[in-house]
């Protein structure tokens, strides 16, 4: 029988508290410590709350992500969520900095992760080798909004599209169902089309027409043929949740 693990994540910026009185209330075995790819953002206060929480029996691991990059954020709390799918899954959204805490916000409408938000109990504006705040009065789980995800067809074409399109070389619409059916995508493998027209209304309907629609691919046309290109927010989502691909 597997036994399932309470499993915390948070950003970490100038908390100590907001971190460790969460983790010690819901009992959790296992936090994932985000800190800043660039900057780090460790400080002795929280080397010191690492090593209690270490001799507390919790299991601390670290894990990098640009804070100030939206989507990076939110790949590092999806991938992880990912690999903990049989576990309870935390995210806390108030220990890091603004853009870090929402990112992990959006990553769990995207996933099955619960965002929780650390009310402190007393603020702090010194900020010379203490944390931001000290105590805390509750944690509140926040309201849940789920957000459609991307599947995991659409994530792949994202990816194949990524490593197909050159300067020289723009994919086109014959050579995505020809990726499809390759990797075996479940958007033409279930509906087993009888024919190439069947075969392209079945990319239409559930990879051009929706990812055109949200921002992630570009169709142009060169002649009689239809060129697809991935967007900037295509690549932002791509990396986002990559992850998907690892999972079948």
């Amino acid at each position: 029988m597997q036994t399932i693990e309470e499993v915390h994540i948070a950003p970490l910026g100038h908390e100590r508290d907001r971190i460790a009185q969460p983790l010690r209330k819901h009992g959790a075995d296992t936090v994932y410590l985000i800190e800043d790819v660039e900057h780090g953002g460790r400080d002795g206060y929280h080397d010191e709350m690492i090593a209690a929480l270490r001799e507390d029996g919790i299991e601390v691991r670290v894990e990098t992500a640009d804070h100030y990059d939206l989507y990076d954020v939110m790949a590092v709390v999806t991938t992880i969520t990912a690999d903990h799918g049989e576990d309870i899954v935390r995210v806390n959204v108030a220990a890091g900095p603004k853009l870090a805490d929402i990112g992990s916000a959006i990553a769990c409408m995207a996933t099955d992760a619960t965002a929780y938000y650390v009310r402190p109990e007393e603020e702090v504006h010194d900020l010379d080798g203490e944390p931001l705040t000290r105590g805390m009065v509750e944690d509140e789980v926040l309201p849940s909004y789920p957000i459609e995800a991307i599947s995991r067809d659409q994530v792949a074409v994202l990816d194949y599209l990524d490593e197909r399109n050159t300067e020289a070389y723009t994919a086109k619409k014959k050579d995505l169902i020809e990726f499809a059916e390759e990797a075996d995508l479940a958007f033409m493998a279930d509906a087993n089309p009888a024919n190439d027209k069947a075969k392209f209304a079945l990319l239409n309907a559930n990879v051009i027409d929706p990812l055109t629609e949200d921002g992630y691919i570009a169709v142009g046309q060169v002649g009689r043929q239809k060129q697809i290109t991935l967007t900037d927010t295509g690549e932002n989502v791509l990396h986002a949740f990559r992850h998907k691909l690892r999972n079948r």
